[in-house]
């Protein structure tokens, strides 16, 4: 009978001792790109919301009059055109390429790389440098980057974020029924921004804050004020935040 209790007991502390605690799941995942770089160090810490599930992002700085400056992270999957759910024609998803310029429209505007095809997100043919990409975030995370080259004058950090299929009662799927790209997105992408940022002057941490949203369709890189409809796509983001080391 000991020899049970002291194996069942054993059992209990293994079992204990391999579970995740808390604190590790808890901890946020980080992304690093363009890490060789000799420019300002960027790091962009963002909490998860509620409605958080495998988002698109793009992060970027930009002046204080929205001239784009450099891209600092973007999803891959946008980055290269190629997706891991692009095709579902069959029974299943399939991976492929696949272009999806409603997803992050005011980023892949602010770019301005026009592709032959007339859309503004990268193809497979023309992915975007390694050094700026990274795989899509699976919860909270910190990235960590760098600008190319140093920073003198004000710079702003601005983050897209959006999620395919995200639809409400405001954004409905028959809303615009002859589009095909707003058919995979549904709200459109959300943007923040951290306000200017003066490398002589530099705060402890800025808050991004939300300023609007991107064309539901991509077909053009306006920044549209008014949230009002939005419901979910709220909640992606919990709080987003900017240091800038020297």
């Amino acid at each position: 009978m000991k020899i049970k209790i002291i194996l069942i007991s054993f059992a209990v502390l293994l079992v204990a001792a391999c579970r995740p605690s808390s604190k590790r799941t808890s901890e946020p995942e980080t992304l690093v790109t363009n890490a060789s770089a000799a420019g300002l160090g960027i790091e962009l810490s963002l909490t998860k919301g509620k409605e958080f599930n495998h988002p698109l992002v793009a992060i970027w700085l930009e002046t204080p009059s929205g001239q784009y400056i450099q891209t600092l992270y973007v999803s891959q999957s946008i980055a290269t055109g190629f997706f891991a759910h692009a095709d579902n024609t069959g029974e299943r998803w399939k991976p492929g390429s696949r272009r999806r310029p409603a997803a992050l429209p005011y980023w892949s505007h602010k770019r301005n790389v026009k592709e032959a095809d007339g859309l503004y997100v990268p193809t497979p043919a023309t992915a975007m440098p390694d050094a700026y990409t990274g795989p899509t975030p699976l919860k909270s995370f910190v990235l960590k980057s760098k600008s190319d080259s140093m920073l003198i004058n004000e710079f702003v950090v601005v983050l897209e974020i959006n999620q395919c299929f995200d639809f409400n009662r405001t954004w409905t799927t028959t809303r615009f029924p002859d589009d095909y790209q707003y058919a995979t997105s549904g709200q459109p992408s959300l943007i923040y921004s951290s306000g200017t940022i003066n490398p002589s002057k530099l705060e402890s941490e800025y808050n991004l804050r939300l300023i609007g949203h991107g064309n539901p369709s991509g077909t053009d890189g306006n920044l549209f004020p008014d949230i009002s409809g939005f419901t979910s796509a709220l909640e992606i983001v919990g709080e987003a935040k900017v240091k800038v080391i020297l």
